[in-house]
Parts: C-alpha cells; sequence; structure tokens
C-alpha cells in the first residue's frame, strides 16, 4: 500500500512539474484586472462569440479563426466575453496606435470559460499570456491556450490588429 501511495504521489508531482513548465505566459498576471476599463467593441456589442456549430462564414475571417480556435478549447464555444483595458492607458486602446508602454495592457475576458488573455508589451512589442481569473498561468505550448496562437492571429490580420490589438471602442449611440 506504501508503494502504491509513494507511486501515486510522485506520479502528481511529475504532471504538476510537467503542467507548470508547459505554462509559458509572457506577460505578467494583471492582479488589478477588476479595477479595469470595460470598453464596447463590435465583439462586446454581441455580447459574446458564437457557438460552435454557428455558421460564422460571413463574419470576417479574424472572428471565424476566433471562433474555431476557443472552439476547440471549450465545447461549445467560449461564451459571453468582455474586453478591458488597463485605465492608464485607455487612450492608446482609443487611438488604436499600438504605442503601449510595457506591462499588462488589455484582457479579452471569456466569462463563461473564466480565462483571461491578457496583451501586453514589452520594449513596444506584443506579448501574451493565458490565466484563470486567480492568476493561475494556464498558456500551454501548443493549441489553444499557447502565447504562439495568441501571435499567429494577431500578426495574421495586420488590417485589423495594430501590435496586438484587434479591437476598436465602439461609441454608444
Amino acid at each position: 500500500m506504501n508503494r502504491l501511495l509513494s507511486a501515486l504521489v510522485f506520479f502528481l508531482f511529475i504532471v504538476l512539474i510537467a503542467n507548470h513548465a508547459a505554462a509559458s505566459s509572457d506577460v505578467a498576471f494583471p492582479k488589478d484586472w477588476k479595477k479595469w476599463s470595460s470598453v464596447n467593441t463590435p465583439l462586446t456589442e454581441i455580447g459574446g462569440l458564437p457557438g460552435c456549430n454557428a455558421d460564422v462564414s460571413t463574419l470576417p475571417p479574424i472572428y471565424q479563426e476566433t471562433v474555431a480556435t476557443y472552439c476547440s478549447a471549450r465545447e461549445g464555444g467560449p461564451g459571453k466575453v468582455a474586453v478591458l483595458v488597463n485605465p492608464y492607458v485607455l487612450n492608446v486602446y482609443e487611438a488604436h496606435n499600438g504605442k503601449y508602454p510595457d506591462g499588462a495592457n488589455v484582457i479579452l475576458h471569456l466569462k463563461d470559460m473564466k480565462v483571461l488573455f491578457v496583451l501586453g508589451h514589452k520594449g513596444g512589442v506584443a506579448v501574451y499570456g493565458v490565466f484563470t481569473e486567480t492568476g493561475g498561468d494556464i498558456a500551454t505550448k501548443n493549441g489553444p491556450l499557447a502565447t504562439k496562437t495568441c501571435v499567429n492571429c494577431h500578426t495574421a490580420y495586420k488590417a485589423f490588429c495594430v501590435n496586438g490589438q484587434c479591437g476598436r471602442i465602439v461609441k454608444k449611440r
């Protein structure tokens, strides 16, 4: 029995180490994220991303890829979303010019998944992180929660994304 318990503890230890080694966020978790400014964007106007069975063929390609990516992370799709902006850089977000200071700047909050996709900057370059709402780094080396997945999407749509920022504020009518 002792050997079995020891083997189980060792196995769990290895799993924890492997998961920690897979965590690869390139920006720090913004502990004050709940105080950030919620902004109205085309994405937040619809309230959430369409479900995985929705016909998204009429949406812009970046939204089609976003839906496909997040559907591979959660059956049924990501659900409700919010876009949060660090209040110290709200003017940069509004200008949509990509001239962000170093640090965490924008969050795509997938509310139903309880996940924060964080856009930050280091030396003027966009960097990404994937966290739980409580700060657990859940970025992976591959797949929909990998920071390289963020990079691929945010750089593939240069007409839409500027230095990592892929949304604009929509003024309420």
